[in-house]
């Protein structure tokens, strides 16, 4: 392996605009607002948070975790679905929230984002300052360290492909066999000898392999050093259909028919080299109580019959459907667009919460008795959730132009659904929790309560992790949980691990661990 020296742009000292580290310890102020993150269901307990401003201070940060023994773990934005950043036993948190920077580096001819910047940022920053873009997700507040690495996709992923098949480099601080602490940058260059750690952060997730402090993003078929010309331009604006159907008009045979139109639409129209593979729609299914089943649909409003072609989608997805939906049709910006479908971050619907995330990505349409399963549990008199949902969302298109083994994260499905709920009363969590939990296994007792790959299934998605399907109460297929998330990627994942985090300092619930260490795999 090759390591390099650390960069020492943007380091503190006499003269430097850049602040110290900060020791956040329990008799400081800040402790109490830093151990909250998004998810409530996981508040930290560190001996102490170290907030860092540079690639230099996370070395040193990590150098004085390993040194004295103590179990570190990383976070950019704290939007993690389980404990892995916040479990009992860490003893040290590694903010990298201070190290938000989006900006052009002349050297590498690139696009640096540092591991801390949220979505907002990158997409805001990219486009007011050069006009360009990289796909990710509406969930402005999440931070780029974890979204790049784990895959990330977005509205626009269906025309321009994942955040990693734009990624052209990744900083990471690691620890070799004898604990010393190095900062190394790994390219996709063909000829760099530290490829193998480009790769696995194209999907591998994070908390792996050692800490993410910058990436660097360009497209492989960019050309030339002007910034505007390395990385896709967005549509100029989007034409958008938001549609709802009421839940107490809808016959299960209507919400069997409706959810059956949306997925057949898209696997019917989701190749690489679909005419529609521009239209992204994301139809959401809450639970009764909620009211109404919604549908969000965009696509570039100078496409070629933009207008015709969402009429004839709206018209597919009706087809058989007992009611008459209320539909809003709209165009706006791109940039505004882009927040259209924002999750807020603020405010008392966003504060407090406590949730629980599952995936499954698929090949092919859930089965009729799926959908009457769903049904089932999404009108359940027993059961009320603040916000408890499974959402279909379209995928494919240029994602599955790249193949499997090109990048960490499996390819092949074309469309993705979630599972998600929320709440605020602890006291509420074994019922939220048995009822996402219960709605999951059912939809895939045919493969033993998860989306093993089959000629539906193509697994489950890393960024939103669930410990479940490393948990034989949950997954009693036989499949191990890495089958799921990676395929046929994860004994590459390990010969990485093994190389460059041998002592497996960097560790989780759910991660990668090499073949020696000795970890259970299931």
């Amino acid at each position: 392996m090759k390591r390099n020296d650390q960069d020492a742009e943007g380091e503190s000292g006499p003269g430097s605009s850049t602040p110290p580290s900060s020791r956040v310890t329990p008799d400081d102020i800040r402790y109490e607002n830093l151990r909250h993150s998004y998810n409530y269901r996981f508040i930290a307990k560190p001996d102490y948070f170290r907030l860092v401003h540079s690639p230099r201070q996370v070395e040193e940060a990590v150098r004085e975790a390993v040194t004295a023994g103590k179990r570190i773990t990383v976070r950019s934005r704290g939007h993690c679905g389980e404990d892995f950043v916040a479990a009992p036993d860490v003893e040290v948190i590694l903010d990298l929230s201070p190290m938000s920077r989006v900006d052009y580096d002349r050297e590498r001819n690139a696009f640096v984002i540092e591991a801390g910047a949220p979505v907002g940022t990158m997409l805001h920053t990219l486009f007011h300052d050069w006009g360009v873009t990289v796909p990710v997700g509406f969930c402005m507040g999440v931070g780029a360290g974890g979204h790049i690495s784990g895959g990330g996709y977005g509205p626009l992923s269906r025309l321009l492909g994942l955040s990693v098949d734009h990624l052209y480099a990744v900083e990471v601080v690691v620890v070799d066999q004898d604990r010393n602490v190095s900062t190394v940058v790994a390219t996709r260059e063909e000829t760099d000898p530290n490829r193998d750690l480009w790769w696995a952060h194209t999907g591998g997730g994070g908390g792996n392999f050692g800490v993410i402090t910058r990436y660097w993003m360009r497209s492989p078929e960019a050309s030339g050093a002007e910034p505007a010309g390395l990385l896709p331009r967005p549509p100029g604006a989007l034409h958008i259909a938001e549609v709802s159907w009421p839940w107490d008009r809808l016959t299960e045979a209507d919400f069997v028919r409706l959810v059956g139109n949306f997925t057949d639409w898209q696997m019917a129209n989701s190749a690489v080299d679909s005419a529609d593979a521009d239209l992204y729609a994301l139809l959401d299914c809450p639970h009764r109580s909620a009211g109404d089943i919604t549908l969000h649909a965009h696509l570039p409003e100078e496409a070629l019959r933009a207008h015709a072609r969402m009429d004839a989608f709206l018209a597919a997805l009706d087809a058989g459907v007992g009611i008459a939906p209320t539909v809003r049709r709209t165009s706006l910006p791109w940039l505004a667009a882009s927040q259209y479908l924002a999750v807020p971050e603020t405010g008392p619907a966003a504060i407090g919460l406590r949730c629980k995330v599952k995936s499954a990505d698929l090949r092919a349409p859930h089965r009729p008795e799926q959908l009457a399963t769903l049904h089932r549990h999404l009108t359940r008199d027993d059961y009320r959730g603040t916000y408890a949902a499974v959402e279909y969302i379209a995928y494919g298109g240029k994602v599955n132009a790249v193949p499997s083994e090109a990048t960490a994260i499996p390819r092949g499905a074309l469309l993705k659904t979630f599972y998600m709920v929320t709440w605020k009363d602890p006291a509420e969590d074994d019922r939220h929790l048995r009822w996402i939990r219960e709605l999951y296994r059912d939809m895939h007792r045919a493969t033993g309560g998860v989306p093993v790959p089959d000629e539906v299934n193509t697994g489950a998605y890393i960024n939103y992790a669930d410990v479940d399907l490393a948990d034989p109460e949950w997954n009693t297929s036989g499949v191990p949980w890495h089958t799921l998330y990676y395929g046929d990627n994860y004994p590459r994942l390990q010969e990485v691990k093994a190389e460059w985090d041998p002592l497996d300092i960097f560790h989780h619930a759910l991660s990668i661990s090499a073949p020696e260490a000795g970890r259970p795999e299931s």
